[in-house]
C-alpha cells in the first residue's frame, strides 16, 4: 500500500517539475533488525525518487555496509544522506556531498523538508546572501549543525 496518496504523490511531482534541475543522489542507510520506521522510511523514499527521473536511490544496510556508513558519518538508521549526482558523459556518476542528513523517517512536518533539501541540492545553490557566505568562508573550524524535531 503507497505511503503517498495520489493527490500528494501529484502535487509532489509538479513541485519537481517545476523546481528540479541537476540530479540528486539519496543514500538511504536501513538496517534489517531492531529498526522501527527503516521499512517505511525506505518505501517512501523509492516513492519520493519514482517521481522525477532526476532523482536516484541507492539503498544500503548499515551492518552490512558499515564502510559506507562510516564514510558519510553515518551510525544510526534510519539515515538518508541528500547528495548531488554528477553524471559523466560516458555514463558514469559521482556523488558530491554537501552534508546533509536526515535521521529518521520524514514524515509529517519533515516531509516538506525531504522536499525541499531535494530542491535546493539539485540547483546546487544554498540561496544564502553573499555577506553570510562569505562569513562561512572563513570559519576555522568545523561546525557540527543539527536540527531536532519531534514526531506530533
Amino acid at each position: 500500500m503507497p505511503l503517498l496518496s495520489d493527490k500528494i504523490a501529484s502535487q509532489v511531482r509538479d513541485v519537481f517539475n517545476a523546481n528540479l534541475q541537476q540530479p540528486v543522489e539519496l543514500l538511504y542507510f536501513g538496517r534489517q533488525q531492531d529498526c522501527d520506521y527503516c521499512d517505511d522510511n525506505r518505501q517512501l523514499l523509492e516513492e519520493v525518487t519514482a517521481l522525477h527521473p532526476t532523482l536516484h536511490l541507492i539503498t544500503y544496510d548499515l551492518d552490512a555496509n558499515a564502510d559506507v556508513a562510516r564514510q558519510y558519518g553515518i551510525a544510526d538508521a534510519p539515515a538518508t544522506v541528500i547528495a548531488a549526482r554528477d553524471e559523466a558523459q560516458d555514463g558514469t556518476a559521482s556523488v558530491h556531498d554537501y552534508g546533509i542528513r536526515l535521521l529518521g523517517i520524514p514524515s509529517g512536518h519533515e516531509f516538506g523538508t525531504l522536499i525541499q533539501d531535494l530542491i535546493v541540492v539539485s540547483g546546487r545553490d544554498s540561496g544564502l546572501e553573499p555577506a553570510t557566505r562569505a562569513f562561512l568562508s572563513n570559519l576555522q573550524k568545523p561546525i557540527h549543525l543539527q536540527v531536532f524535531v519531534t514526531p506530533t
